[in-house]
């Protein structure tokens, strides 16, 4: 998680990069097949660099289905990431 538990629509806390940074160290020096997932302020500013920093697997809500068109809001974070090049 890279906002506080309690309530949709937080910021994101730029210092869960380096946890997920961390953590594909870990996953990939050990040679699992462990994929991350990460929930939390994801949006189309900050998703490049959060699936640059391992993450696999995003889970946005607020940023989405909070949009005036979700459907824009969506294609926006695919564009934005690296994950879906």
């Amino acid at each position: 998680m890279s906002v506080n538990p309690g309530f949709g629509g937080q910021e994101f806390i730029p210092e869960s990069l380096e946890k997920v940074r961390r953590l594909r160290k870990m996953i990939d020096e050990r040679g699992l097949k462990t994929r991350i997932e990460i929930d939390g302020g994801i949006n189309a500013e900050n998703i490049a660099e959060i699936t640059s920093a391992g993450a696999e697997i995003i889970v946005s809500g607020s940023s989405i289905f909070g949009a005036k068109d979700p459907a824009v809001a969506l294609r926006q974070m695919r564009e934005a990431t690296v994950l879906w090049v």
